[in-house]
C-alpha cells in the first residue's frame, strides 16, 4: 500500500489577503431541480470559488488530475494538486477555491437516492472512511491516479449515452474508485482551519439547521441576525462584517434567502398548504409569507408551486 503524503493547509484568511478581492466565496444552494447524479470534467466545467451550506443533498467526489485548489471540508482546510482525490460526505459544509489555471480532473455530485436498488453500493458510501471532515483528502500514486481518471472518463460516457444498463455500469465505476483510492491512501492529519472561517461555518452551519422542516409541526427558532448572533455568542455587528466581507452578502441577506429556499422546497415536494408552510416558516399569517415572498420572487407562492408541479 503507498504511503500518503500530509497535505499542507493555511489560514483562510492569510490565504484570502494574498490571493483574493473580497468576497472571496459564492453561496450556493444546490437547485431544487437538480439531477440525482451529476458528473462533469474539470477541463469543460471548471469549478467556480464558492461555499456550500447544503445538507441532505449530495455526496461530492473531486478528482485532480491537474491544477491547484482549496478544499475546506467541515473545519478542515486541505490545498490540493495533481495526483489527488477528495470525498465530502452529504451532511458537511465545504468550499472550494482555485488556485491554477489547469483545473484537469473530474468531479461528480451523488444524492443518496441514486443508489436505491444498490443497497450495498449505499452502504460502501455511508460506510467509507474518506467521507469524514478530518480525512477528506487522498494523495494516489501517478498509475492510480490515471486509472481513477479513466474510471471518470467511462462514467462521463456512460452518462451522456443511452444505453438502457448505462446507470449499472456508473455504479460499478464508482466502486471502483472508492475501492482505488482506498487501497492507495491512509489517514492524512489536519489542522484547524482560521478562527474567523470558524464563525463563518458555524453560522452557515446553524443557519441550514434552523431551516431544516421536516414536519408540520416543526417551526423556525431564529429569524433575525441578531438571534443568530446571539446563538453563536457573537455580537451582531461583528459577525455581519466577518460574513459580509468572505460572501459578499450580510446576514439578513443569508437568512432571507435560506429561508425562501426551504419555502420552495416545502412548495414542490410536500402537499401542505400555503398556511401550514408559513406557519412552519415563522410568518404571523399566510398573507405576510405570500408578500414576502411574491417580494423576492415576484410571484405569488401558489403561482410558483402551480408552475414547478408535472
Amino acid at each position: 500500500m503507498a504511503t500518503s503524503t500530509k497535505i499542507s493547509r493555511h489560514s483562510l484568511v492569510e490565504f484570502a489577503e494574498q490571493n483574493f478581492d473580497s468576497p472571496i466565496f459564492s453561496v450556493n444552494q444546490y437547485p431544487l431541480d437538480s439531477k440525482l447524479f451529476v458528473v462533469e470534467n474539470r477541463d469543460n466545467y471548471p469549478i467556480e470559488d464558492y461555499i456550500s451550506p447544503g445538507r441532505r443533498d449530495f455526496y461530492k467526489v473531486f478528482h485532480i488530475s491537474s491544477g491547484t485548489g482549496t478544499l475546506t471540508v467541515g473545519l478542515h482546510k486541505y490545498e490540493m494538486k495533481s495526483n489527488q482525490i477528495a470525498f465530502v460526505h452529504p451532511d458537511e459544509i465545504m468550499s472550494w477555491q482555485t488556485t491554477s489555471e489547469e483545473t484537469g480532473g473530474y468531479f461528480c455530485l451523488i444524492h443518496p437516492d441514486y443508489f436505491e436498488g444498490y443497497p450495498h453500493v449505499a452502504k460502501l458510501f455511508r460506510t467509507y472512511p474518506f467521507f469524514l471532515e478530518d480525512n477528506a483528502v487522498i494523495k494516489l500514486p501517478n498509475n492510480v491516479s490515471v486509472s481513477i481518471n479513466t474510471n471518470f472518463s467511462s462514467i462521463l460516457l456512460e452518462e451522456r449515452g443511452k444505453n438502457k444498463d448505462k446507470k449499472d455500469a456508473i455504479i460499478i465505476h464508482l466502486q471502483m474508485i472508492l475501492l482505488e483510492a482506498k487501497r492507495a491512501g491512509k489517514n492524512i492529519s489536519n489542522a484547524p482551519v482560521s478562527e474567523s472561517y470558524s464563525y463563518i461555518h458555524n453560522f452557515l452551519s446553524l443557519l441550514e439547521t434552523n431551516f431544516q422542516i421536516h414536519h408540520k409541526n416543526t417551526v423556525v427558532r431564529l429569524k433575525t441576525a441578531s438571534e443568530f448572533a446571539e446563538e453563536l455568542h457573537l455580537h451582531p455587528n461583528y459577525l455581519n462584517n466577518l460574513v459580509k466581507a468572505q460572501t459578499g452578502k450580510t446576514l439578513s441577506n443569508h437568512i432571507q434567502e435560506r429561508l425562501i429556499y426551504e419555502a420552495k422546497a416545502l412548495l414542490i415536494k410536500t402537499n401542505w398548504d400555503i398556511s401550514t408552510i408559513s406557519y412552519s416558516l415563522g410568518y404571523s399569517n399566510q398573507a405576510a409569507f405570500t408578500s414576502s415572498f411574491k417580494r423576492m420572487e415576484r410571484i405569488t407562492p401558489s403561482s410558483f408551486r402551480k408552475n414547478m408541479l408535472p
